[in-house]
């Protein structure tokens, strides 16, 4: 009887230790027989890295589309390169004869609206295919009419030219003083005329006749070096001077 009564306390006591928490130091490490040997792993299928796809053959040279438009009814062959975008696209069709501007095209392929950023060969366009073609609604467009005039722009390195309108001979004042001519800026360096829009000059005139003249005791045309290397010029600045230091101004 005293050997299982031991035996169980024991057991009660070897149970009542194990449901105690372990506290480790801080610099607490383990013997190096209880590391693992090995640290195991689970068996995973690695997938096989991709295979490196081959650009997409582009066919070399240029091919011919048909750009077809039913109202009006309207057909264009363009020459063009598989690799040019929507928008170089619709700039070759605006420069031909009786053509839409490149702004108001719609290109459709299949039904299907052709962006301007991508690439024809984005759509799988070869050669000899037909590409439909409409304007955007509000633009009337008239293959017969004959193309308007563009206004022509100066070359951005060329200065601005200045242009000299004489006044007529009655813009004369009584004084008989003269207007300054007009001076007109062709074409204005701040202006950039949009399509269907012409230049006009605009003549700008300045009037003098309300300036009076300058009150001077020589000659108009004498050089201002001549005029104060003359004598009589300082002595009249000296009297002028004395006479301005002797005046009493009242209080």
């Amino acid at each position: 009887m005293a050997d299982q009564a031991e035996a169980a306390f024991i057991k009660a006591f070897v149970n009542g230790i194990s449901q105690q928490p372990v506290n480790y130091p801080d610099d607490f490490q383990p013997p190096l027989e209880d590391y693992l040997k090995r640290v195991p792993t689970l068996p995973i299928d690695v997938p096989a890295p991709p295979e490196v796809k081959k650009a997409d053959d582009v066919p070399a040279g240029a091919i011919s589309i048909t750009i077809k438009s039913v109202k009006p009814p309207q057909t264009y062959t363009l020459s063009v390169q598989a690799t040019d975008t929507i928008q170089t696209i619709k700039t070759q069709l605006a420069s031909e004869t009786g053509a839409p501007p490149a702004d108001v095209q719609r290109l459709l392929l299949k039904g299907k609206a052709l962006a301007d950023a991508k690439l024809l060969k984005e759509y799988d366009v070869k050669d000899g295919d037909t590409v439909n073609l409409m304007v955007k609604p509000g633009f009337a467009w008239d293959p017969a009419a004959p193309p308007k005039p563009e206004a022509k722009l100066a070359p951005a390195d060329s200065p601005p030219m200045i242009t000299l309108v004489p006044e007529p001979k009655e813009s004369r004042t009584r004084s008989g003083h003269q207007r300054i001519p007009s001076v007109v800026l062709s074409p204005s360096p701040s202006l950039t005329p949009i399509a269907d829009e012409v230049l006009v000059d605009i003549p700008l005139v300045l009037d003098t006749s309300n300036i009076p003249p300058p009150s001077v005791s020589t000659a108009p045309d004498t050089p201002y070096h001549t005029v104060v290397s003359r004598p009589e010029f300082w002595g009249r600045l000296h009297t002028f001077l004395k006479c301005l230091s002797s005046t009493s101004i009242p209080e």
